[in-house]
């Protein structure tokens, strides 16, 4: 999937929070991250400290399953040391 900075594809709609602190995924939002009935979210802070964002917890999986082969990978490779820089 490519990655979008563009705003108006980002903005999938609007929630509002209820009384008992709960939200309705817009279902634009839901039908672009393919979010269904029963799917575990990941809640995370936003780093400004203005809101929440949520993540499949199928795609994080996923993210530390690529994360953990690349590692192994990088372990694997022979390293070589950095040429010094000589002036």
């Amino acid at each position: 999937m490519e990655i979008s900075t563009n705003i108006e594809q980002l903005f999938q709609g609007t929630a509002t929070v209820g009384e008992r602190g709960q939200i309705v995924i817009p279902i634009q939002a839901r039908e672009t991250c393919g979010i269904e009935p029963g799917d575990k979210l990941l809640a995370f802070v936003h780093p400004a400290g203005s809101g929440v964002m949520f993540v499949k917890l199928e795609a994080m999986l996923q993210v530390s399953s690529l994360l953990g082969q690349l590692l192994r990978e990088m372990d694997e490779s022979p390293t070589t040391p950095p040429e010094e820089e000589t002036s």
